[in-house]
């Protein structure tokens, strides 16, 4: 049997890596992407060399009916209803409670909260219509260390993310036996925003185990709780300690000023 895995955001970044890592263990992949065509373009090609199946689809995902819309075209591309969604996409805008506005914390529920609940109702629907005779699908939402590590910085993303960590737990008891829901919550893995090179490396290694999150293994990670048919429910920290160190800003800001009291 074919297993297809859809993955939101699958063009770049922990995106890339999730696609590779299933199409590497055997599993077809969908590709999404918004705006990065030739990149998923690449991915699709190379998980084409590995022997599986793979395709792209382009398109936002800012609503339920984004989500709808995109899960129907992967359905009509691959005949079916596939085997897992990872929810990787999401939006990531600076704000604080202080200063954040309607429409941008909105954008962010819509896609980071919405958009994969939306999706793990329509793949609930879509596998107990089909009736299959044997396994349980599945939905692994990414999540982040700031869920389990909380500071005020970021604040409309991180209020979306602790939601759909509560979502993980709620969607699993409301959606078994026919879907498993877990999350990966990895820690940092990539500059992001404004953070300059020297800032991401500091970073990047403020953990317990002292040095940088590799992607690959968040990857694994993903891929492990959407092929074990036994774990449902359940959030999987890979972020070498990331959440169990405190702190009281997001730490791409404690470094900006750490490095300003050096210079």
């Amino acid at each position: 049997m074919t297993r297809w895995a859809l993955v939101t955001g699958g063009s770049r970044r922990l995106g890339r890596e999730i696609c590779t890592v299933f199409a590497q263990r055997g599993w077809s992949i969908v590709c999404h992407y918004r705006d990065s065509e030739a990149q998923a373009q690449e991915v699709v090609e190379q998980a084409r060399t590995l022997g599986v199946q793979a395709l792209a689809l382009q398109g936002p995902l800012d609503s339920g009916s984004d989500a709808e819309s995109l899960f129907q075209r992967a359905c009509a591309s691959i005949g079916e209803a596939p085997s897992c969604i990872v929810n990787n996409a999401s939006s990531f805008l600076p704000d604080a409670a202080t200063d954040f506005v309607a429409q941008s914390f909105l954008r962010q529920l819509q896609t980071n909260l919405l958009v994969p609940l939306v999706l793990g109702k329509l793949l609930h629907a879509g596998w107990s219509q089909a009736a299959h005779a044997s396994g349980v699908a599945s939905v692994v939402n990414v999540l982040d260390q700031k869920v389990y590590n909380l500071n005020p910085d970021y604040y409309s993303y991180t209020l979306s993310k602790l939601a759909l960590e509560r979502a993980t737990v709620q969607q699993a008891q409301a959606l078994a036996p026919t879907l498993r829901i877990n999350s990966v919550v990895p820690g940092l893995m990539y500059p992001s925003g404004p953070q300059s090179v020297e800032n991401f490396e500091l970073a990047a290694n403020a953990n317990l185990l002292r040095r940088p999150v590799d992607p690959a293994r968040v990857a694994e990670a993903v891929f492990f709780l959407a092929a074990n048919e036994c774990v449902t429910g359940t959030s999987v920290c890979v972020d070498n300690g990331q959440h169990l160190v405190p702190l009281p800003r997001d730490i791409m800001f404690v470094v900006d000023d750490l490095l300003r009291k050096n210079a």
